[in-house]
């Protein structure tokens, strides 16, 4: 079941209607089109994924690793801040500083003092610096409502006994005793326990508070350039911050960590795999969208060349159509010089060639019925006219014209082999024997004035001839070309491969130049005898033997005529 689709659509690709060259040129196009160009839409996504996640994963941990040098720097200042203010309070010189309001003189100095030097310590970012002593009594800017401090969580929270620092957070700072314009501004805390036994402020907290708008901002802008959400978390599990962000916590986020050297907070940025991955995502959808347009586009070319060449070949088809139903005369505009172009020529040569063929099977057929009707016409009884002759050759023989009794022998072989039908190939030796017939009552006309030569191999003598083709030829070169019977007739008979030539010469008065240029052209019946004669000839062999054979003159007034005859060798015995 799982491959059945598949043998579906390959049969109706490759069957029924799909079968049109031009649905496989589409598909084919489309294939091959496609195949590189997803292939490499593919190679590009995952090469430009490849990167674009590791570029962002490189830009979270460096942003990351940025806020965690911020903060840090925010933290050592306060701490800094904070030993120093330590140390000076544990200084014996300065037990003055008590944990009540100063009355005598020394402990207002030391106050001034004291508090000069806080002030000294101020920064631009700085919010406040306190030292609390447990009688209530505080020494730094004389804002500080005490009751409100435990408005701060992290400052209710904070253990009843403790060494070292502890890291208040982030909160507002709302313990102000009256309103003014930094009242409700997030600040950064820090406390401090003094722990002096000896000293007036054992038990007094340091507390030192740092404006904490632009880290704040600074970790706000984090989380709308990356889309994360940040969290700082103290070891004791207090969280420190956390993003106003909604969001629930899955396996698959992208985490950077830092852990703050100076207040061993953990800083978590998470951000979830959808939010990491949306710039790959959009390459994806972009690659899509192009993939998809070039697809189109793709396929629109591919139908416009297929539509363009199957329209030739469609053409070319119909155009056959007609041919098979008769229509010779059609042809097919040649465009172009490619492949279809050269088809559209070989189209064209191939109904002329088979109109000319049509046209000769009609001339020959004309030719045959002509012939038919003629010997019907002109058929005469051969017995007749051979007891005729041989009752004349008895006479002459009786009288003692034996010159007339060898004319009519001779004339009567002539004749027995002319008025033969019944074959129309005989062999070469019996055409050779009637021309000899034949020059033997030329020569009892003319006397032995004449020469006669031939050239022709015993073997040669059994290929087969069409009948009655060598006498008109030899009769007209002494009705035409001898004077009077004299000249040289030579004859030459030789095969060349599977063919026979023969050659014919003689050095009688010649074809005039006009004459011979309408030896062969057919026309109405001539009046003369020395045409006819070579036409009739040169039609036999290509009746007989195909278009390619026949006759051929060549001739020179006043020097002679040859004629060169040429036809495939076939032997009597294989009729």
């Amino acid at each position: 079941m799982k491959f059945q689709w598949l043998q579906q659509f390959y049969r109706r690709i490759f069957s029924g209607s799909y079968r049109s060259i031009r649905t496989k040129l589409l598909f084919s196009f489309l294939v091959v089109t496609l195949i590189p160009l997803l292939s490499l839409g593919a190679a590009s996504y995952y090469q430009s994924a490849k990167t674009i996640n590791s570029q962002f994963g490189k830009y979270g941990e460096n942003a990351v690793a940025q806020l965690d040098q911020q903060t840090n720097s925010a933290l050592s200042r306060m701490k800094q801040m904070s030993e120093t203010i330590y140390s000076y309070l544990l200084d014996p010189a300065h037990n003055d500083l008590g944990n009540r309001v100063p009355v005598t003189y020394n402990e207002i100095i030391e106050k001034n003092d004291f508090e000069a030097l806080l002030k000294s310590m101020r920064t631009e970012q700085t919010a406040g610096i306190y030292i609390i002593t447990p009688s209530g009594y505080y020494y730094g800017e004389s804002n500080l409502d005490i009751a409100k401090l435990d408005s701060i969580p992290s400052w209710k929270m904070k253990p009843a006994s403790w060494e070292g620092t502890y890291w208040l957070g982030f909160y507002r700072q709302d313990h102000a005793m009256r309103s003014d314009s930094n009242t409700g501004q997030p600040v950064l805390g820090l406390a401090v326990p003094i722990h002096n036994s000896h000293g007036p402020q054992d038990g007094s907290i340091i507390l030192i508070e740092e404006k904490a708008g632009d880290l704040l901002h600074m970790f706000r802008m984090f989380e709308e350039d990356t889309k994360a959400r940040l969290s700082i978390k103290a070891p004791d599990g207090r969280v420190i911050y956390k993003s106003d962000l909604a969001f629930t916590p899955k396996d698959s986020d992208i985490v950077w960590d830092r852990t703050l050297g100076v207040s061993q907070w953990t800083l978590e940025a998470r951000l979830p795999a959808k939010e990491f991955y949306r710039p790959s995502g959009i390459i994806r959808s972009n690659t899509i969208v192009v993939a998809v347009i070039s697809c189109l586009f793709a396929f629109g070319l591919a139908y416009i060349f297929s539509s363009h060449f199957t329209a030739r070949i469609r053409s070319l088809k119909d155009s056959m159509q007609k041919v098979s139903f008769g229509k010779l005369d059609t042809r097919m505009p040649i465009e172009g010089g490619d492949e279809l172009g050269s088809l559209d020529m070989s189209f064209n040569r191939m109904v002329s060639r088979v109109q000319t063929l049509i046209r000769e099977v009609e001339l020959s057929e004309r030719l045959k019925k002509e012939a038919e009707l003629k010997a019907f016409h002109y058929q005469i009884n051969p017995h007749l006219l051979f007891n005729t002759l041989n009752s004349i050759q008895w006479k002459a023989r009786l009288e003692g014209a034996e010159d007339i009794r060898q004319m009519l022998y001779h004339l009567t072989m002539v004749l027995e082999g002319n008025l033969d039908i019944s074959q129309e190939l005989i062999s070469l030796g019996r055409e050779l024997r009637m021309i000899e017939h034949f020059l033997k009552i030329q020569e009892i006309r003319y006397g032995p004035v004449f020469r006669y030569e031939l050239h022709c191999g015993e073997a040669l003598k059994e290929y087969l001839i069409p009948r009655m083709t060598l006498q008109p030829l030899f009769e007209n070169i002494f009705f035409h070309g001898f004077t009077d019977g004299i000249g040289v007739i030579e004859l030459d008979i030789r095969e060349d491969q599977e063919e026979l030539l023969l050659t014919l010469r003689d050095d009688g008065s010649g074809i005039s130049e006009e004459k011979l240029q309408r030896l062969f052209v057919p026309g109405p019946k001539r009046s003369g005898r020395g045409g006819l004669g070579v036409q009739n000839a040169d039609q036999k062999f290509k009746l007989h033997f195909g278009p390619q054979y026949g006759l051929t003159v060549h001739s020179t007034k006043g020097e002679g005529t040859t004629i060169f005859i040429r036809w495939p060798k076939k032997e009597e015995r294989f009729r």
